[in-house]
């Protein structure tokens, strides 16, 4: 199967088109209680910094703007449908949070639609599982002046809503608010029916 390739990185433009989010509106599903927001240095996922050096990496968190978002994001990411459903374990579930925030607004760079366009992409930039030109994109924007807080793109397991990337230097501008067990968020069914989710309990 050929490889999805995107266009080279073009030359930013001295402002980048961005947008404002509200921390209260995001969602993050965790394995840990506390210590959130986290911003990893492991250079795995789609908008981490490549930097050969963990020392010199910009740290990256990865939030939904929604509880499906954060959820097919994680919890189904590396999974497979068995008949149009995604079987999970209990003890899966019984271990995750739904982590929100409160904060001061930030400011993002805007990857999704004519602005991502724009700028030479397109949806392969959130589409394709191949990550060394997405992380040349996530560099390239944290060294931009503009000096954002992160990107907004559109999620690849739930292709028709956002997630964000936050850069480490955002953290000041967000806290936790609540950690909730997943299994008994008030949204959880709701939103397990729509992703396919069942359970032991199903």
């Amino acid at each position: 199967m050929a490889t999805l390739r995107l266009p080279r990185l073009p030359q930013l433009p001295a402002a980048l088109q961005t947008v404002r989010c509200d921390p209260a509106a995001l969602y993050r599903v965790s394995g840990h209680a506390t210590g959130e927001p986290y911003f990893g240095r492991a250079n795995t996922y789609r908008f981490d910094d490549p930097h050969p050096q963990a020392a010199a990496r910009f740290g990256t968190c990865y939030l939904g703007t929604s509880l499906a978002v954060a959820l097919a994001e994680t919890l189904l990411h590396d999974r497979k449908p068995i008949h149009n459903r995604f079987v999970i374990e209990l003890a899966v579930i019984q271990a995750r949070f739904v982590i929100r925030f409160a904060g001061k607004p930030l400011i993002v760079a805007d990857l999704t639609g004519a602005a991502l366009r724009q700028l030479g992409g397109h949806a392969g930039l959130s589409g394709t599982s191949s990550y060394q030109t997405t992380k040349a994109w996530s560099a390239a924007i944290h060294a931009h002046p503009d000096a954002v807080d992160g990107m907004l793109y559109m999620s690849r397991h739930k292709n028709d809503e956002t997630a964000l990337v936050l850069f480490h230097r955002a953290a000041p501008k967000l806290a936790m608010k609540s950690a909730t067990p997943l299994s008994v968020h008030p949204d959880f069914g709701q939103v397990a029916t729509l992703l396919g989710i069942r359970s032991a309990w199903h």
